[in-house]
């Protein structure tokens, strides 16, 4: 459970609006219409019964999915305040007792194939909201159709630049548009609700009941399309470290759900008068002279939508890395506030040019439909059931016969979803597929090999105090020279590379060693006060000093300046940091004979190996100063 709860605050909310909501809240303009698209390889008749029924299905699939399993369930279960598959799978770890290691590894194994399908959703969702927005020309001025590709490339290189400048200021900006857009399309619901009031009639769950029950064959179809209602469910999750559990609740409860819920009914209720009306419900439920300035609010809107995803994904990223999936990628934190608002460079621009790929390939989002759907439902079913696992663990007063109960029907529902997204896997359902397979092997090879180095790297250190003691017993291993060596370590347990090898090959050491080791701490910045602790490490006189440095997620990590704050009288002498100079032990990767891992997948790591973010240049080493001393492991 949490350790950080968010306050809720007009600006939270604002901002929530603005980053959160962008992909569900955009649901609108594609979904009815993709339902009842006569080019659909499994097409439902337009008729009376079955737009009642489709629409009864829309809202409560929102209504199950989105309020119940993520509002009001999955989001109470977070790590430290974040949310999404990679904290279900943190707290997985947490929780799970001995008896239950097996099933908690094949539920982690299975997270990670959840992210992976959530980074296909990164890909997929800018490039389908976009383009379903742009398309709205073609209702305004057939003639403008053939700009649709090269407007929706524009605005998407456009969104990926502004990334920098943190999901906070894209908040502000983006939070206001997004107010105005469920203003709009819940008020133009409305004024097609007053051509058929009846259609209020479909809120009841009885018509989906007798739709999926009574029209089986064309229902389950239907269900490939209809989940494009929930997309974005696990963005709001994802994204929760961002803004809090209660921003983004009260958003949805009280603006997003209601303005959905009344553009699903009166775009119902445009069919019901004339079913022509299914070739674009959306945009001709508004007057044509108003369908220009609609289509200019729904591209602002499907921006927002492709935000949404972004902002997930770099917290997906982050988290993956933090738990040993993906190599320390560098991160950019852009709010003192929230320790959640980050931007991630690679992963950035790695979307950018994933997403512009698709669109020039695709060129519609009609193609991209039935791909959406299944990196979706294949998300939301795995999270669904990684949450019941970690409730049971977190909540035991629960009794198992409700979360059995509960956690059955929900993962009945969404795999329901699932099934009928199978069935479009020649029509585009195989791609999010294979974007996750790819991003599941890369994570998984990382992890192993990550392992493997790690147990290789701690037999070549040894222990760090048995070196201290073989240093000081027996001096005529070094020769000591003037001024101060700082050498990075992950810790004291262990002899830095760097420091080893200066001792056994070069047979030299500083009058002053410092052995530096880095903690971030869960609060925006550290006291000066509180940043600096020292080991002597045995011996208050050999020069040697184990240090320790902590940093708020806020604070720049830079090195030079926070060993300013050190005592001399707890470095054992004066330091001569002005002159230090700073060893980084750097490991070449190099592809061994040991049957470790297949060889494929030793060359893919050792490739992913080459993203991982510069030492010198993330802790403000100057370059003059640092030396890097190379090692080789075998893989």
């Amino acid at each position: 459970m949490s350790g950080r709860q968010q306050g809720l605050s007009a600006g939270l909310v604002v901002g929530a609006l603005g980053v959160v909501f962008g992909d569900i809240g955009t649901s609108p303009i594609y979904t009815l219409q993709t339902v009842f698209n006569p080019d659909d390889p499994h097409p439902v008749p337009v008729s009376d019964a079955n737009v009642y029924g489709v629409v009864s299905t829309i809202f409560w699939s929102v209504m199950i999915i989105v309020t119940v399993t993520y509002i009001l369930l999955a989001m109470r279960a977070d790590n430290d305040g974040e949310g999404g598959i990679m904290a279900l799978i943190t707290l997985l770890r947490r929780r799970a007792g001995r008896e239950g290691r097996k099933t908690a590894m094949f539920l982690a194994a299975l997270g990670i194939f959840g992210a992976s399908l959530f980074f296909g959703d990164s890909m997929i969702t800018p490039a389908i909201s976009v383009l379903s927005a742009v398309e709205g020309l073609k209702l305004v001025q057939p003639s403008l159709g053939e700009f649709v590709v090269p407007i929706t490339a524009v605005i998407i290189i456009v969104l990926f630049l502004v990334q920098r400048r943190g999901t906070a200021a894209v908040g502000r900006i983006f939070g206001p548009i997004m107010i105005l857009w469920f203003v709009t399309i819940g008020g133009f619901g409305i004024a097609g609700i007053t051509r058929h009031a009846a259609i209020l009639k479909a809120l009841s769950p009885t018509y989906a009941v007798e739709f999926l029950a009574g029209h089986f064959g064309i229902a389950f179809f239907s269900l490939a399309a209809i989940v494009l209602s929930v997309t974005g469910a696990e963005a709001l999750y994802a994204d929760m470290g961002h803004f809090g559990r209660r921003a983004i609740a009260f958003g949805w409860l009280w603006l997003v759900l209601p303005a959905c819920t009344l553009s699903y009914l009166g775009q119902a209720a445009l069919v019901l008068d004339d079913p022509a009306n299914v070739a674009g419900p959306f945009f001709l439920l508004v007057p044509s002279w108003l369908r220009l300035p609609l289509v200019l609010l729904a591209t602002a809107a499907t921006v927002i939508a492709a935000q949404a995803v972004i902002t997930g994904a770099y917290s997906v990223a982050s988290q993956a890395a933090q738990l040993g999936y993906l190599p320390r990628l560098r991160v950019a934190h852009t709010s003192a506030e929230q320790i959640g608002q980050i931007y991630v460079p690679w992963i950035n621009w790695l979307l950018m040019v994933s997403v512009l790929t698709l669109v020039f390939a695709f060129r519609g989002s009609a193609a991209l439909a039935y791909a959406y759907g299944m990196a979706v439902t294949g998300t939301i079913t795995i999270a669904t059931l990684m949450f019941f696992y970690v409730a049971h663990r977190i909540w035991p007063k629960t009794p198992v016969w409700l979360l059995y109960c509960g956690g059955g029907l929900l993962l009945a529902f969404d795999l329901l979803f699932v099934a009928a997204n199978l069935t479009k896997l020649i029509h585009g359902a195989w791609l999010p597929l294979l974007i996750a397979l790819t991003a599941f092997t890369v994570m998984t090879t990382w992890q192993k090999g990550r392992a493997i180095v790690t147990a290789q790297r701690k037999r070549e250190e040894g222990s760090l105090r048995e070196f201290v003691d073989r240093l000081r017993t027996d001096p005529s291993l070094t020769r000591m020279v003037p001024g101060t060596s700082v050498f990075l370590n992950r810790g004291k347990e262990t002899t830095p590379l760097a420091m080893r090898a200066n001792v056994e090959h070069n047979h030299v050491r500083h009058v002053h060693v410092l052995i530096l080791s880095i903690e971030t701490q869960p609060v925006p910045r550290v006291p000066d006060e509180e940043r600096i602790s020292v080991d002597e490490l045995g011996y208050a006189d050999d020069g040697i000093v184990h240090v320790t440095v902590r940093f708020g997620y806020m604070d720049p990590q830079n090195l030079p300046a926070a060993l300013r704050l050190l005592d001399p009288a707890r470095t054992e002498g004066e330091l001569e940091l002005g002159q230090a100079s700073y060893f980084l032990s750097k490991i070449e990767l190099r592809r061994g004979d040991n049957p470790s891992m297949a060889g494929w997948r030793k060359r893919l790591f050792i490739a992913t190996s080459y993203i991982t973010a510069d030492a010198a240049e993330h802790f403000g080493l100057p370059r003059d100063r640092t030396v890097i001393m190379g090692s080789h492991i075998d893989v």
